[in-house]
């Protein structure tokens, strides 16, 4: 369904749908303890949430069922409630998260606002949306609701939205700022915000692990939680028109591929450069699961298809399937001590500077503990990583040369949902 301003989605015409399910139900093999090779076998690295999620290759338990065929570039299938990663493949693989970033957005801000609180929106809130972003309608000189502006960007996606809600919130540079630092204390370290809307930014990345977390983060507010669940809503068109929006989430709605029994949200995302991304939820028997998929290679419909594959597969494995990781605790959530960073070893003591006040001797007047020490302190830097990533951390949130707000129709260029 098409909003007044809103675009069309790619993939939402009349052309027709093939269901891929039964070809994911084909699977990969018997799972085997061991990692199955990637495309790219890399060493193992130590990584958030477990060893075995920072290695390359599928990541799953002996015994599990088998799992489906996917075409993803990472994908994670967690537990909502333990933690458990039950299976995964690049989880901690940094990719563009396109408008799953949205996540951190609502989960950021939204407590923020209540949804009575009213708004008048003036041109100031609409500087600096990217042209090409996908928009529910939001005009300058209408009052909108908090609710209004977060179904905005709850089904629709829309940019608009979100940049009005974060001048609201201090403005674009301070909303980064803030999303960052939730970030951070999610643990969620392979995630660099650019901007709050998920955008095609030089440097903005995720990860299929980060994503989740975002997720189970914004599960826990019961506004995230209904907004990412509602199917339609009436959106002000000025004066006392209204017109109707619907939610972008396939799964949720039933557009273009069956509804998923018992989904709760969470978020999609698409970009030219993205391509398709989504965080899926559901529950099942008292049981709640997450998924995130990330860059199927090719259909609009099969992120979808292969999300719904994975929230089968992960409910088949319930006492089958041993984690092979599990999401961390928010560091602010964490006892205090719990967080504490690990004792460093003899030779990293040996490379860290003296915390002593050094002594000077009598004879030259220098520094004894300088010339003891050959070392240098070291000096921390943010690595983006993934395939896109710029190597530059970006200050104050988007470009100050972002084009203006796009007031005729979405260019198909660079299409963001």
């Amino acid at each position: 369904m098409r909003s007044l301003y809103g675009r069309l989605m790619p993939g939402s015409s009349s052309s027709q749908h093939v269901s891929r399910r039964a070809a994911l139900a084909l699977g990969l093999g018997a799972a085997a303890s061991v990692t199955l090779p990637g495309p790219r076998a890399a060493a193992a690295v130590s990584a958030i949430g477990g060893e075995r999620l920072g290695r390359s290759g599928v990541q799953v338990a002996s015994g599990a069922p088998r799992l489906p065929k996917l075409a993803a570039k990472a994908w994670l299938v967690a537990d909502h409630d333990s933690g458990d990663v039950l299976a995964s493949y690049a989880a901690h693989r940094a990719l563009p998260p396109a408008s799953t970033l949205k996540m951190l957005f609502a989960d950021t801000v939204l407590p923020k606002f209540g949804g009575t609180s009213v708004h008048k929106v003036i041109a100031a809130d609409l500087a600096g949306i990217p042209y090409g972003s996908s928009l529910v309608g939001v005009q300058a000189g209408t009052s909108y609701t908090a609710e209004q502006l977060w179904q905005g960007v709850f089904l629709r996606s829309g940019n608009d939205a979100v940049h009005v809600l974060a001048s609201m919130n201090g403005g674009v540079g301070e909303t980064v700022r803030q999303m960052q630092a939730r970030a951070k204390d999610l643990q969620a370290n392979d995630t660099h915000v650019v901007s709050p809307d998920g955008f095609d930014h030089k440097g903005q990345v995720s990860s299929a692990y980060d994503l989740t977390l975002f997720a189970r983060a914004g599960l826990k507010n019961d506004d995230f939680r209904g907004y990412c669940a509602t199917k339609t809503a009436d959106f002000p068109a000025g004066g006392k028109k209204t017109f109707q929006i619907q939610n972008t989430d396939r799964l949720l709605t039933g557009q273009g591929v069956a509804a998923y029994q018992g989904l709760i949200g969470v978020k999609n995302g698409y970009t030219s450069h993205a391509g398709n991304t989504f965080t899926g939820a559901a529950t099942r028997g008292g049981r709640t699961l997450l998924v995130t998929v990330m860059h199927p290679k090719s259909g609009y419909e099969a992120v979808y298809e292969e999300t719904a594959a994975l929230l089968d597969w992960g409910f088949a494995a319930a006492g089958k399937a041993d984690p092979v990781g599990t999401l961390v605790t928010p560091l602010s959530e964490q006892p205090k001590g719990a967080a504490a960073k690990p004792r460093a070893g003899p030779r990293a003591r040996r490379a860290l500077p003296s915390r002593r006040r050094p002594r000077l001797t009598r004879t030259t007047g220098r520094s004894a503990a300088r010339r003891r020490s050959r070392c240098l302190p070291v000096v921390g830097c943010w690595r983006c990583g993934g395939e896109s990533g710029s190597g530059r951390a970006v200050v104050g949130g988007v470009r100050a040369d972002a084009g203006p707000v796009d007031a005729g129709p979405v260019s198909t260029a660079r299409r963001h949902g």
